[in-house]
């Protein structure tokens, strides 16, 4: 005889992959948590319409949000399509029915695995030394929803509360956490764009205004009436420049290379170039088609294997081709780039991150590589010399209280 469900639990439906959570009190309402199970864990969160909490299950933690069930059901739904549509947002882990005790009433529980590294906006206001993140805040924002509307996501209610937010070698990388209201279709119209638009800049501005309110920001140092509307700009900006048409000539192929190569530099990957005669006989119109802002991610791991975030990614692609060109002159002959990154990942990367790992070191290796690069740019530029990667480390690792290491120093 098959063991009873847990008492309050109706139906649940998980992923593979993922524990059962069968050892959770589903007999209570998540208000009441927080006191009556092991795996709850404190974390920073956004504000939230509904009752929000997380579990831990060993290194994975899980972040549970309770709603009618109805609406946890298009929620899970939304998220499983943004990630078949590779757009940035939470992973949807699972689905619970539930009827605590004693309230008689039928509630949905929405899992999501929690995005590791992850911080929601109040704590880069409320955070001593993040200051340096929150103007990276309206790019980020503005990336997430050029990305979603690319994709053909509607969010609904894009704000800052509903995103979150991870750091990027001194950049900020935003993802979806909310897609209560989110629709998806095939590509969006200009007046769903504009709409999602109009949304945002009103919930921005309500965000930063209660931050104020709340003495974590002073009106003074933030004007959230041109934070709001700056957020407005950029996406304006960059979605001209990704769905922007040119014609090409004749002679122009060049121009086709040169669209790739600009879109690739704001880090945007292109699945495709359409070409379509204009009827002039003289020119052909070019529309780029672009798949995802992942494109510095992907030849990085294609090249070496990390996985890293978009602006990390470019940082180490920058110094792998920096290492390429000290190789060839060194050995006086040329190195594919795929030879010189595996060379960079062993000789360099690691040495570099294996020497420092420890109390006091970031967890993401590749974090941890670019604030190293970071490190010596700095010392370099204070110094006016190149203070190169011995002494970059040394430097670091004694500024950050780090023991000293049981692999050899890194080769410069």
């Amino acid at each position: 005889m098959s063991p009873s469900p847990p008492a309050g639990l109706l139906t649940l439906q998980l992923r593979p992959g993922h524990p059962d959570l069968l050892d959770l009190p589903w007999h209570l309402p998540l208000s009441a948590w927080e006191g009556a199970c092991p795996r709850w864990v404190e974390i920073p969160r956004g504000l939230s319409r509904h009752e929000v909490l997380f579990v831990s299950y060993g290194e994975v933690v899980y972040a549970l949000k309770e709603l009618p069930g109805s609406v946890a059901e298009r929620e899970y739904a939304a998220l499983r399509e943004l990630e078949a549509r590779a757009l940035p947002a939470v992973t949807p882990v699972g689905l619970a029915h539930t009827r605590p005790e004693g309230t008689g009433e039928e509630r949905g529980v929405l899992v999501t695995q929690y995005l590791q590294g992850s911080l929601p906006y109040r704590t880069l206001f409320m955070q001593p030394g993040l200051e340096r993140y929150r103007a990276r805040l309206v790019d980020a924002l503005a990336v997430l929803l050029v990305r979603l509307h690319l994709g053909g996501c509607f969010w609904g209610d894009c704000s800052l509360s509903n995103s979150l937010f991870r750091r990027d070698a001194g950049e900020l990388q935003a993802y979806l956490v909310d897609a209560e209201t989110s629709e998806l279709h095939p590509t969006l119209s200009d007046g769903q764009r504009r709409f999602d638009l109009d949304l945002m800049e009103e919930n921005v501005a309500g965000g930063l205004v209660d931050l104020i309110a709340a003495g974590a920001a002073s009106a003074a140092a933030l004007d959230w009436r041109e934070t709001s509307a700056s957020v407005r700009r950029r996406y304006e900006q960059l979605w001209a420049e990704i769905t922007r048409e040119e014609l090409v000539g004749a002679g122009d192929s060049f121009l086709v290379q040169e669209r790739i190569r600009k879109l690739n530099a704001l880090g945007f990957s292109v699945g495709e170039v359409e070409l379509v005669a204009t009827g002039d006989g003289a020119h052909l119109r070019m529309r780029t088609i672009v798949t995802d802002r992942n494109h510095h991610r992907h030849l990085l791991h294609n090249l070496t294997g990390l996985v890293a975030e978009e602006h990390q990614a470019q940082l180490l692609l920058n110094d792998v081709r920096e290492w390429k060109v000290a190789a060839t002159r060194e050995l006086n002959r040329s190195l594919p780039l795929s030879v010189a990154a595996h060379r960079w990942l062993n000789e360099r990367f690691l040495s570099v991150t294996q020497s420092m790992q420890g109390a006091g070191a970031p967890e993401d290796l590749c974090e941890l590589f670019c604030q190293v690069l970071e490190h010596k740019w700095l010392m370099s530029e204070r110094e006016k010399e190149d203070v190169g990667f011995k002494r970059a480390v040394a430097d670091y690792r004694a500024l950050r209280g780090l023991a000293e290491p049981v692999e050899p120093a890194p080769s410069e």
